[in-house]
């Protein structure tokens, strides 16, 4: 894949998080719905096309090969299942230059009876992504002519998994509940770094799968926007903006949520400690609310068609959704997304002593989370956590509730 495309890509992710709701839990995927906007650019006209352009980050003429090159990447990807459909309408005229171009995936014809289509629409997300995602986003409609969709299905098993409990949280703004609490040491503090957007500090922490990918949690000041939390690691994570890993920071409170002290200790290891929450997130996003971001704007006029080099018959973009989840436990994590697009008419020696540094990471208010392929750097599917996962103490022998662990 091309150093562009995966620019572009990430470009579009960090826009996208620019846009999310402030502060509210939620996942979403870039990487689901660009290769489709380029498809739809590589064959639309007029103003459509340029918007399209514009909100890809590439020229036109170029989409369709860069879409193909990114699903090549992303079908390379261990951990990662990527697949493309198309669906059509009988009768319906796709242009050869523009069909010879798509890549490799499911191919199907619309009845036109929107309950059967929906339930085939269904059972192909459903498959592509494990059961993760049950349903397509777009629903048929009578006159629904086209459907083109992508489904990613990415599940990451930890290199070091966390211990698990559950936890009182006494104080901040889970106060009052009792969540499932992820812990682990590992004998590097080089796993975190602290980045500055915009002069605000970030804190990020890599937590490295078994394979490809990798999952980075990252952490704002309390009164730093959730957007500008996840575009400010967006770009370190990504290399676009410079970051200090632990070895080279500073005692103290150096970022949020972290703080490292040197100590004499018996080991010559240093120590990075680390304390999140276990998430799950289900999210449903409408592309239209946000359609200049997409490039679809003029796309849906369904007035005139906008894509000549797709069919002869003039087609409209009439829904453009996305349904995301996101899953982060003891042993790993899994995230999905699919993403379719409608188109209508229109760590025994001698003891030593040794000066070592310990670093303590609490994610303990909400914060962001970015899954990213190790090689490329590519941003496969980024989010913000609100609402952590509530756990429950287990029951003693005498049916008596075991004492939880209190945070403070």
């Amino acid at each position: 894949m091309k150093n562009e495309t995966l620019r572009a890509v990430n470009r579009l992710t960090a826009r996208w998080a620019a846009q999310a709701p402030q502060d509210s839990g939620t996942v979403f995927a870039a990487v689901g719905a660009w290769p489709l906007l380029a498809l739809l650019a590589d064959g639309a006209g007029g103003p459509a096309r340029t918007e399209l352009q514009e909100a890809l980050g590439i020229p036109a003429e170029a989409a369709a090969g860069a879409a193909r090159e990114l699903l090549a990447t992303l079908a390379g990807v261990r951990g990662l299942q990527a697949a493309t459909g198309l669906w059509t309408r009988a009768g319906v005229p796709l242009e050869e230059t523009w069909s010879a171009k798509l890549p490799t995936g499911a191919r199907g014809t619309l009845t036109g009876r929107p309950a059967t289509d929906a339930k085939r629409l269904d059972a192909w997300a459903a498959e592509r992504t494990g059961g993760l995602i049950e349903h397509m986003p777009v629903s048929c409609a009578d006159d629904t002519r086209l459907v083109l969709a992508s489904a990613l299905a990415l599940r990451v098993q930890w290199a070091e998994p966390f211990r698990e409990a559950p936890v009182d949280v006494a104080e901040g703004p889970w106060a009052k509940r009792t969540l499932l609490q992820l812990s682990r040491t590992s004998r590097s503090l080089d796993g975190m770094r602290v980045a500055r957007g915009d002069a605000e500090p970030v804190t990020v922490l890599e937590v490295a799968g078994t394979e490809d990918v990798d999952v980075h949690l990252v952490l704002g000041e309390p009164q730093t926007p959730s957007r500008a939390v996840l575009e400010t690691g967006i770009a370190a994570v990504t290399g676009a903006l410079p970051s200090l890993p632990g070895s080279e920071l500073p005692d103290g409170t150096p970022g949020p949520g972290l703080t490292i002290r040197t100590e004499r200790s018996s080991s010559p290891a240093h120590e990075l400690s680390v304390r999140t929450v276990a998430f799950s997130l289900l999210a449903s996003h409408d592309l239209l609310d946000h359609a200049p971001l997409f490039g679809l704007e003029t796309a849906t006029d369904a007035n005139s068609g906008h894509f000549p080099g797709i069919s002869s018959e003039p087609l409209a973009i009439a829904s453009a959704r996305q349904s995301a989840m996101a899953r982060f436990h003891a042993t790993g994590f899994e995230a999905a997304a699919v993403t379719a697009l409608a188109g209508r008419v229109g760590a025994g020696r001698p003891r030593v002593w040794h000066q070592v540094r310990r670093a303590d990471i609490r994610f303990d208010r909400p914060f962001g989370f970015l899954a990213v392929h190790r090689t490329s750097r590519l941003v496969l599917a980024a989010g913000w956590v609100t609402d952590p996962e509530t756990a429950v103490a287990a029951d003693g022998p005498a049916g008596a509730r075991q004492p939880v662990r209190r945070s403070r």
